[in-house]
């Protein structure tokens, strides 16, 4: 069996910064600028070692350096390595690897990044071969992904070895980058690709809100203007579940981002992990997130700078977790996860916690550390 590996060494490095995704050049150096650094390797790195097994049964056909072959050779694998080492990295390289390894006749992609790389396999794959991702990006709408990068290895695995035969045709999702750093999420369906599916390790589509969940957001945010008290630090996390929370304050809400608030007052907008780790070094503090739709993660999508260190100063038992109803039905029994890239802070996460669903209803729910 071929296997071929593809990691985006760039992506997710606009995360823990606040930058909201890494696509084009300007961006890349501000994040670096800002002291990011990569993430992609050492999360494919993860997926790729629960493929240790094979090694010596399967072949890898792989990119140079930081794209694949640094990962799998410190693995203990003998990979096929194609194409030159490049000094940058770009969308057309992944798109040549791609392309070169489907004429190479592979059975299995394996490839780490985000929508902006998913959506690039797909430009060249489309249904041609099943793929899998490894979540590695700061949003990641696509369906395409596994639920965290060791579930992306399992997948691998399971399909390589013949024991996983289930495909099913999975959404890759994209948004307009400058529009969401402006607050607007514009999500679009670019296509469909072929995925090895088994349920408890392959992540959701992102689910949009029905209209009638204005109330409950509503009611919510009374709940948790009335419990705050005085000199806490609030950091509220991203999304419309939280946004009216800020509305009813009367402050400013950056809605991707992560806003922090003290006394009923802004205390700083749009903060990256640093700036956070900063603002609360010393002081009590607590964390209001909320649930993704549809795929149940708190941590881990479009909130890095909600990092394993922030959680770790905050303390788990300080983090108030909110969800309409409905967001919470559309999880069909599946847990809560967190996903961080920190695999103790994951662990933390192991048991049921309270979420907050309307004024005066609670429910405890069973949360998952991956």
């Amino acid at each position: 069996m071929k296997l071929g590996f593809i990691v985006n060494p760039i992506a997710g490095m606009g995360g823990k910064v606040g930058l909201k995704g890494t696509d084009g050049k300007e961006i890349l150096e501000k994040a670096r600028q800002l002291g990011a650094y990569p993430e992609a390797p050492k999360k494919a790195k993860k997926a790729l070692g629960i493929l240790t097994p094979l090694i010596g049964d399967i072949e890898i056909i792989t990119c140079p350096g930081n794209m694949g072959e640094d990962e799998t050779i410190e693995l203990g694998f003998k990979p096929k390595v194609i194409g030159e080492r490049k000094p940058t990295f770009g969308p057309e390289d992944t798109e040549e690897a791609a392309s070169r390894m489907l004429d190479m006749g592979v059975d299995l992609l394996l490839f780490a990044g985000g929508d902006g790389t998913a959506r690039n396999i797909y430009n060249v794959v489309g249904d041609k071969l099943p793929v899998i991702g490894i979540p590695a990006g700061v949003k990641i709408h696509s369906a395409v992904y596994a639920n965290h990068p060791r579930s992306a290895g399992e997948i691998a695995l399971k399909y390589l070895k013949g024991e996983l035969t289930n495909i099913r045709e999975a959404e890759v999702m994209d948004i307009d980058e400058e529009a969401y750093r402006q607050g607007q999420i514009t999500a679009k369906l670019y296509g469909y690709m072929k995925v090895p599916y088994e349920r408890q390790l392959v992540q959701s589509l992102k689910a949009g809100r029905p209209e009638q969940e204005e109330s409950a957001r509503e009611a919510i945010a009374d709940r948790i203007i009335s419990e705050m008290e005085s000199d806490v630090l609030y950091i509220v996390g991203s999304g419309t579940s939280t946004r009216p929370i800020m509305e009813k304050l009367g402050l400013p809400n950056t809605l991707l981002g992560i806003d922090i608030v003290k006394n009923k007052e802004l205390v700083a907008s749009d903060v990256s992990e640093k700036e956070i780790l900063e603002i609360i070094d010393g002081k009590k503090a607590q964390i209001i997130v909320t649930v993704i739709g549809g795929q149940g993660y708190i941590f881990g999508r479009g909130n890095q700078q909600l990092s394993g260190n922030v959680i770790r100063k905050v303390g788990k038992d300080n983090i108030r977790i909110i969800a309409t109803k409905n967001k919470i039905v559309s999880l069909e029994g599946q847990p809560i996860l967190v996903d961080t890239g920190d695999d103790e802070v994951n662990n933390m996460f192991n048991r049921y916690m309270r979420v907050l669903t309307s004024y005066n209803e609670e429910i405890m729910y069973k949360v998952k550390g991956l």
